[in-house]
């Protein structure tokens, strides 16, 4: 009897102070310093409106009032840091070649017509710019634009090359890193901790697990941006607003991508997402417009 009235007395205790400390989390963790808000951010610059990862996508989306580009980084035989989304150039060239295998003088066009990634049956037919750039182009372009970067390969000296210019650039406060491998957002955070990185997909599972058993409010977290695909299984496991309002409170952005419709918009927001990634800036900045949903101050 005293061994059941234990177990009940330390579960409850427990169960109470779990469900306290998830919606009161600043009691156990000092708030995460927000270094910026994205609630409209262009995926690839936006690449169902201009072709992908381009100046003149990334141009479009600043103009339209973006708070966020999101892109794409490799490196070049002769080390020079690229926004490309994949290694191999063919899909979006049509050169069955590596990026990594040419010099950034040797890399070709951009097609004129490329396939949207995250929209069914839909391409984009892009202008003049069709120049694979240089991510210091694109800083120079942008210097107060926040900017999300995705480590597409897992190579130390584009990990250090990424750093050094941002560094250079004064964007330490206005840059997220990472991917979705654990051991490449490892890699990002030992080389610069002053740059905020992303949950990799294998964090992404353990907050799942710490969120379902209670012991998420008792565990730091060093990531500050959570960025979760909608839809898909675990999205669905992870799209509760408890787990957003808990990691809101802590500082921790919530962005979930790709959406290029109303309805997931509007989905994304109810739930209290921080922000939304799409390839249709406009599409989203009338959204957000129309529905007062307010950019950041």
């Amino acid at each position: 009897m005293c061994a059941a009235v234990y177990i009940v007395s330390t579960v409850t205790g427990y169960v109470l102070t779990s469900a306290l400390l998830l919606k009161c989390p600043t009691l156990l963790h000092r708030r995460k310093r927000e270094r910026f808000l994205g609630r409209h951010i262009s995926h690839r610059g936006g690449a169902g409106e201009n072709l992908e990862n381009t100046m003149a996508a990334f141009k479009h989306a600043v103009d339209l009032g973006t708070d966020m580009l999101e892109l794409d980084c490799h490196l070049t035989k002769d080390e020079e840091v690229v926004v490309s989304h994949d290694g191999n150039l063919k899909r979006v060239c049509g050169v069955n070649a590596n990026i990594s295998d040419l010099a950034y003088a040797e890399l070709p066009p951009y097609l004129c017509k490329l396939g949207v990634t995250f929209q069914r049956e839909c391409f984009c037919e892009g202008g003049e710019d069709k120049r694979i750039p240089l991510l210091r182009d694109v800083f120079d372009a942008f210097p107060n634009t926040p900017i999300n970067i995705d480590i597409k390969a897992n190579n130390d000296t584009l990990i250090k090359k990424v750093s050094e210019m941002v560094v250079k650039y004064d964007r330490e406060d206005l840059t997220v890193w990472g991917n979705s491998r654990n051991h490449i957002v490892k890699k990002c955070y030992k080389e610069n901790p002053h740059i905020p990185v992303l949950f990799s997909f294998p964090r992404v599972l353990q907050l799942l697990g710490l969120f379902y058993t209670g012991l998420l409010p008792f565990v730091p977290l060093r990531e500050e941006f959570l960025e979760i695909p909608m839809p898909s299984l675990i999205t669905n496991l992870l799209m509760r607003k408890a787990l957003f309002q808990h990691l809101t409170a802590r500082g921790i952005q919530v962005y979930i991508w790709v959406l290029n419709d109303e309805e997931d918009f509007q989905r994304a927001f109810d739930l209290g997402a921080t922000g939304v990634m799409t390839d249709f800036p406009t599409r989203l900045k009338e959204f957000m417009d129309r529905n007062g949903i307010s950019k950041p101050q």
